[in-house]
């Protein structure tokens, strides 16, 4: 473990939750982490272990198409069950492959890598995307949930509206939302475990946990390691 902290909030005796921030296309850096992960059960093994990823696999980095061949073929990782999120960029690249008019947005926001990674040929038109991506990387995509929580922890790709209850959030809240999340003091129901906005360390707040370090910026790729009434961190 490479730092370990007091948590904001307390897991029942015998869970872990491992949650890792955004992606963005680290292949290489995603499949290093989950070995740390692995190694880190095999150390301390738990009754209950969870491994969430946040969201945003896809755009921007090398090689999106490697992340979602590792996460669609990953039903557990080092015997701990594992949760994929749905991100921002995910909604994009599933809007554009859907409907022209959402193409520009996701091109703008990092799709150009995400198709070279498909190894799509620039110029092809939209409406052959589909075809080139396999079924099973389309399909898990179509799968991420928005949100998921354990205990007294709510984990979402971009975090919540503060005085909204956390099973009335808006998906466009879940991938989107930047403030007023961040600056809130609210007590938002649970401790929100969230990335979306790259910061050079993790966060840790009372009412939050941001752990998007900035990976495919430079940063590391941060595994927040929930247990008990502490928060320890894997860097990939």
């Amino acid at each position: 473990m490479d730092h370990v902290a007091t948590a904001p909030a307390t897991l029942p005796e015998g869970q872990r939750i491992y949650a890792i921030g955004d992606v963005h296309g680290c292949a290489g850096r995603l499949l290093g982490l989950h070995r740390r992960i692995i190694a880190d059960l095999a150390a301390r093994p738990v009754a209950r272990p969870v491994v969430v990823h946040l969201g945003d696999f896809v755009d921007r980095g090398p090689d999106s198409a490697a992340v979602i061949d590792a996460l669609a073929g990953l039903p557990s990782l080092g015997g701990a069950p594992v949760v994929n999120l749905r991100g921002n960029h995910e909604e994009m690249m599933l809007a554009a492959m859907a409907d022209p008019s959402a193409v520009d947005i996701w091109l703008y926001n990092g799709g150009l890598a995400s198709l070279s990674s498909w190894e799509v040929p620039p110029g092809t038109p939209s409406a052959q995307w589909p075809s080139s991506v396999p079924a099973d990387h389309l399909a898990f995509l179509n799968s991420l949930r928005l949100s998921w929580a354990a205990g007294p922890y709510f984990f979402a790709h971009a975090g919540v509206r503060p005085g909204i209850p956390l099973a009335r959030q808006a998906p466009h809240d879940l991938l989107w939302i930047r403030e007023p999340f961040l600056g809130s003091s609210a007590d938002f129901g649970a401790v929100v475990v969230h990335g979306h906005t790259p910061q050079p360390d993790p966060v840790i707040r009372p009412n939050r946990l941001g752990i998007d370090t900035g990976a495919v910026l430079g940063g590391k790729l941060t595994c927040a390691v929930l247990e008990g009434n502490r928060i320890g961190f894997l860097f990939g």
